[in-house]
């Protein structure tokens, strides 16, 4: 045997790949794709045979019951899309909505003969049908031979047989191809595909059996059946409104939104949980990591898209998404809350449009803002990170949740705005509104996130120069301030702050906290005493434009003089809260006498913050300082939201049906300066389609009409 050194060539490194990736498929992995798209498709055979084809071939099947034709009664004034409440869908197709019969007449070649005739209706939905997942459902009119979903014939003269069908009120929620099949000895004939029979199950919240019902006529009158709503914008003591039109019912909106489920590649078999649907949708409709339905920009410029403040209803944006199947350009918090509100009306799922004034988002999950203040009293703004939102708009679905223990059902938030990950999407919810309140933040979805939102404490930091900082305020009362939403069948606003937390101060508070506590959420233990000088800031209405002055009230609660070093600073902010720039920074020292008051006034004139303003015109003031004799530090924040000039829109015409009216809009520009490319939307549900008209240019004081 030879004692050779055995030599080990290296072989050469594999050729870098070119091209693109190779498409990986589930071959090997599963026996068939998922289904995941309503809007594919199965092709059901005409004729399926029991029997081996003989040598002339199959017999005929002439002799036995044939199908003529098939009325879906899918007509609007038909007694299945009125019984459903769905007769405002524009939509060729019939919808229903489960846990509830409706009827369709079958036209035979001759009278139906129940003794030896057999036939059954079939109702197929997906890429690949199957009885035990609920996607290939057949119905049989005979007593004895029933499934989930109930049939009966309720009517038969000459050859014509009406058939009531009620579909299981949990069924999947989509588009279903319907066949009617006649069973022979030799086999089964069927009808052919075609695409008039196809019909639309929905979530119905008027059958008690359904996740999503809704014991409230009212409520699912607004909730489910109302097209215009309001939204709430503004500032907590100058709250504004925003009319925005759902348009739910509207050509289109309903193919859009099952587009939605099949873009983020949702099996069909989870559709009919509302808590799976809700929980996708709210990753879908923002387009941070799946291609969703908006774009978000907060930044001002909107060059390549559609201004958020510009759009008046969700038609456009859901069918522009459905044509294009690229996100759309741009959103902000009302915007994703209105079209998600579109989505779950138009699904059968009663929502609602929330806000909630002065949001807290604070980045690192615990109940604190964090406002830094040097040794002085006077805002570090470069190392202060979290910010409030003036307001931020949200969802509340209403659904029973058998996830959770009994008694968390009813509303749920939900919220499409991207803000933080979840199970590593952007998305939060559906959060129960009773989990909240009650401060069981452990449960699903994203509760924590939501408690956060509405009784996060404002704490004031006191930074020294060596880094280390204390506490030297906490405002306890601040987030959350106010919870809105549109009062059902009427135009004004309704109060639901008592649904998401107890009365400020309240021992039920004090528990709640205890127990969001006990679940991880962090809360500033300390309390700093508090100063014997409180400052005040007046509630003011100013529009865009105006000349201003802001009186600064130091009130001296002691029996002893104090000084105030104070820092008033005045910045123009976004609505989130974060900063644009500072257009006022005064520092004035304020001697008042023991139980007096002192104001202290600051003029602000229209140049200083015209030329800086960002969308929505919102100014931020804060106050703060120190006393010179006790070291305490005082603060006081306000924001101000500035009017934006009126428009004016008057309706001619009488108003019948058939009549034309004409829509006048008038606008004034109220400034000295011109305003340069101006957009102007409208549009009417049910009336107008969205239109728009551009003008380059309106000079100071003209009008347009």
């Amino acid at each position: 045997m030879s004692d050779e050194a055995t030599t080990a060539t290296p072989s050469p490194a594999p050729p870098a790949p070119t091209g693109p990736p190779p498409k990986v498929t589930n071959r090997g992995r599963s026996a068939a794709p998922a289904a995941s798209a309503n809007s594919e498709t199965s092709d059901i055979p005409e004729y399926e045979y029991f029997i081996q084809p003989g040598p002339r071939g199959y017999p005929p099947l002439t002799e036995y019951l044939d199908i003529w034709d098939v009325d879906m009664m899918k007509r609007p004034d038909e007694s299945n899309k009125i019984a459903h409440h769905t007769m405002l869908y524009h939509s060729d197709y019939l919808i229903v909505r489960r846990g509830q019969e409706f009827q369709v007449k079958i036209i035979f070649n001759r009278a139906y003969k129940p003794a030896e005739d057999k036939f059954a209706l079939e109702f197929v939905i997906g890429s690949s049908p199957q009885f035990s997942k609920g996607t290939y459902v057949p119905v049989f009119p005979t007593r004895e031979r029933q499934t989930t979903w109930e049939g009966r014939i309720t009517n038969t003269s000459d050859n014509v047989v009406t058939m009531a069908i009620t579909p299981a009120a949990n069924c999947i929620v989509g588009k279903y191809q319907m066949y009617v099949a006649v069973v022979t000895p030799y086999g089964i004939r069927r009808t052919r595909k075609e695409s008039s029979r196809d019909m639309y199950i929905l979530f119905n919240p008027w059958a008690a059996e359904d996740a999503v019902f809704l014991d409230d006529e009212t409520e699912r009158q607004e909730c489910v059946m109302t097209e215009m709503g309001i939204i709430y914008h503004g500032a907590y003591d100058d709250i504004a409104e925003r009319d925005w039109n759902y348009g739910q019912f509207n050509y289109g909106i309903l193919d859009a939104c099952l587009y939605i489920m099949d873009r983020a590649e949702m099996p069909i078999t989870n559709r009919g949980d509302p808590i799976k649907v809700v929980r996708v949708a709210s990753a879908m409709l923002n387009s941070r990591d799946d291609e969703g339905v908006l774009v978000g920009n907060w930044s001002g410029d909107y060059t390549y898209g559609v201004a958020p403040t510009s759009w008046t209803g969700s038609t456009d944006i859901l069918l522009t998404y459905n044509s294009s199947k690229m996100p759309v350009c741009y959103a902000q918090c009302w915007v994703y809350a209105a079209v998600f509100n579109t989505f779950l009306r138009c699904l059968g799922i009663p929502s609602r449009v929330v806000t909630n004034y002065y949001s807290a988002h604070d980045n690192d999950g615990n109940l604190k803002t964090d406002i830094i203040l040097d040794e002085n009293g006077k805002i570090d703004r470069n190392r202060t990170r979290d910010s409030i939102w003036n307001y931020h708009c949200w969802n509340e679905c209403y659904m029973s949740r058998p996830d959770l223990p009994p008694g968390f059902g009813g509303w749920q938030v939900v919220d499409a705005t991207p803000q933080e990950t979840s199970d590593g999407m952007y998305r939060c919810g559906p959060a129960s509104v009773q989990a909240i309140k009650h401060g069981q933040i452990c449960f699903p979805f994203d509760a924590a996130f939501v408690f956060a939102e509405i009784n996060s404490d404002v704490v004031f930091h006191s930074r020294r120069k060596d880094g280390t900082m204390e506490p030297v305020r906490v405002n306890r009362t601040h987030v959350g301030r106010l919870v809105l939403t549109k009062s059902p069948g009427d135009v004004t606003r309704r109060d639901i702050t008592d649904q998401y937390k107890f009365a400020e101060g309240s021992t039920e508070e004090r528990t709640v906290l205890e127990k969001a506590e006990e679940y991880g959420c962090k809360r500033e233990k300390s309390s700093p005493p508090a100063a014997d000088v409180d400052v005040v800031l007046p509630n003011l209405e100013i529009s865009v434009g105006d000349n201003f002055e802001l009186n600064v009230e130091f009130i001296n609660k002691s029996d002893e003089r104090r000084t105030v070093d104070a820092y008033i600073s005045g910045s123009v902010v976004y609505y989130t809260g974060v900063a644009s720039t500072e257009f006022l920074f005064l520092t004035p020292r304020v001697a008042i006498d023991p139980k007096t008051n002192k104001k202290e006034v600051a003029s602000v004139e229209s140049k200083n913050y015209m030329k800086r303003l960002v969308e929505q015109a919102n100014l931020h003031f804060i106050v703060t300082g120190k006393i010179r004799e006790t070291g305490q530090i005082i603060t006081a924040m306000k924001v101000v939201t500035l009017r934006n000039p009126k428009l004016i829109v008057e309706v001619s015409g009488k108003g019948k049906v058939s009549e034309e009216m004409i829509a006048n809009v008038e606008f004034t520009n109220p400034f000295s300066f011109n305003l340069e490319n101006v957009y102007i939307r409208m549009e009417g549900p049910g009336m107008m389609e969205p239109k728009s008209r551009y003008y380059r240019l309106i000079t100071g004081g003209s009008s347009l009409t």
